[in-house]
């Protein structure tokens, strides 16, 4: 067996274990280290300590075990229900104002968490039922839900962003700047919908009581607002301002994140011990999962590049004479496919790889690319048979509550963001100008 087809063979089997159930990044390394020492020999030991210390002493993922526990304490801290009152009280007796303060509520949460478990999971147990008491249709609530709970992933401050940037060489900086942008536009296009659902189908949608909005006044809302709304908006955006303007690295506005994300649950006094200790045990476990996702996937890709296996899917697709438009339809649709049985952080260190040094072949910009694939993973949260979000809405929704309802209830929103995904590329405006605008 020649070396091209030892690491498609190698390839292969790391595909057929993930379907069977392995850990992905020690079957990464695994494979690496097997396949490595027959093409390379001993050679292979001495990668794998580079490439581990290379994860290691990597500035850019500094920033992400600090942007996790920022996440993790503003969960603990119990912001969200009080989020939610006042964005709902807000909206008042606006159509859908329900389902519009769940989607203002997710994206505002899920910029300070990243976590779309968590924001999902908090989401069902807070808003759905709300809005099942309110006579709303299961299934639109459960989309709303489901939809909101996943825009952690494309808008700032994302890990997802972070771990590409690392993957790609990317600026992280520049790649939020671009993300920001497509960020609003999906979270303004669920609103729209919700908002049309409303208007046009009030029966699915219906108005709140008028007894639940009585006396409810300006200065009330503001009050609410200033409380609940304000504070943890202004830690996100001196957290992103920081960032955008230069003003710190990644790394240092994800510490003064952290560092506000502390103050802040102590000023609505839910900062103990207990939840602090919470938050560092699951910071530690999600980074040490990424970190390790991270060596096997430098591991394993160093050594297909090395059997040539690289070559061979490089070869392989320009045969085939794509234009660059054609090219980035069959990516994006592996990319929709493999967020079947693969979660995101696998996607990103594993397969996009194999497409970064094919974009130069059709003029495709590394910055334009990772916005489409972070919002092509919003779908690998949504689409079924096996989405991860449906699943967490599933396990605190109230009885009655079927899988079939919740994944009917993604399927709008689903084909929501891949019209997104097509006005993008249609449009790269819509990514690439805020970072040319700041940085050129």
């Amino acid at each position: 067996m020649t070396d091209p087809q030892l690491g498609l063979f190698m390839l292969v089997l790391f595909i057929f274990a993930i379907v069977l159930g392995f850990p992905i990044a020690f079957t990464l390394m695994a494979l690496g280290l097997g396949f490595g020492y027959l093409g390379m020999g001993d050679a292979i030991f001495s990668l794998f300590v580079q490439r581990t210390y290379g994860v290691m002493s990597n500035d850019v993922l500094i920033s992400i075990p600090l942007f996790v526990f920022m996440g993790y304490l503003v969960e603990r801290a119990n912001i969200l229900d009080r989020l939610f009152r006042s964005i709902q009280m807000a909206f008042g007796s606006v159509p859908a104002s329900l389902a519009l303060a769940t989607l203002v509520t997710c994206a505002l949460f899920a910029t300070a968490t990243g976590i779309v478990g968590a924001t999902v999971t908090l989401m069902g147990l807070l808003a759905f039922p709300a809005m099942l008491r309110a006579g709303y249709d299961t299934r639109l609530a459960s989309g709303v839900v489901c939809a909101g709970g996943c825009l952690g992933i494309l808008i700032p401050p994302s890990v997802m962003l972070i771990l590409y940037a690392a993957t790609a060489g990317v600026s992280v900086v520049k790649l939020y700047a671009a993300a920001f942008i497509p960020g609003l536009v999906l979270t303004a296009l669920y609103m729209t919908y919700a908002l049309a659902v409303g208007f046009f189908r009030p029966e699915r949608a219906p108005p709140p009581p008028r007894e639940l909005t009585a006396g409810i006044t300006p200065g009330r809302v503001l009050l609410e607002l200033a409380r609940s709304f304000l504070p943890l908006a202004g830690l996100i955006m001196a957290v992103l301002g920081a960032i955008l303007f230069g003003l710190a690295t990644p790394s240092e506005a994800a510490a003064i994140g952290a560092l506000g994300a502390i103050l802040l649950a102590a000023c609505y006094r839910a900062l103990n011990v207990q939840k602090l200790k919470e938050s560092v045990f699951l910071t530690a476990r999600t980074t040490a999962m990424v970190c390790w996702l991270f060596v096997g996937s430098f591991i394993f890709s160093s050594v297909f590049g090395y059997l040539g296996g690289q070559q061979v899917i490089e070869d392989f697709v320009m045969s085939l004479d794509l234009s660059p438009v054609t090219f980035m339809i069959l990516a994006q649709a592996i990319i929709f496919v493999l967020g079947w049985p693969l979660e995101w952080t696998e996607i990103i260190v594993i397969f996009v790889p194999i497409f970064l040094p094919l974009l130069d072949n059709f003029g495709i910009d590394p910055l334009f690319f990772g916005i489409l694939v972070a919002l092509n993973l919003q779908t690998s949260f949504l689409s079924p048979p096996i989405a991860m979000a449906p699943f967490y809405l599933k396990g605190v929704a109230p009885a009655g509550v079927t899988i079939e309802q919740i994944f009917a209830g993604v399927m709008p929103f689903l084909f929501i963001v891949v019209l997104c995904l097509v006005t993008l590329y249609v449009f790269p405006g819509m990514a690439l100008w805020l970072p040319d605008a700041i940085y050129n």
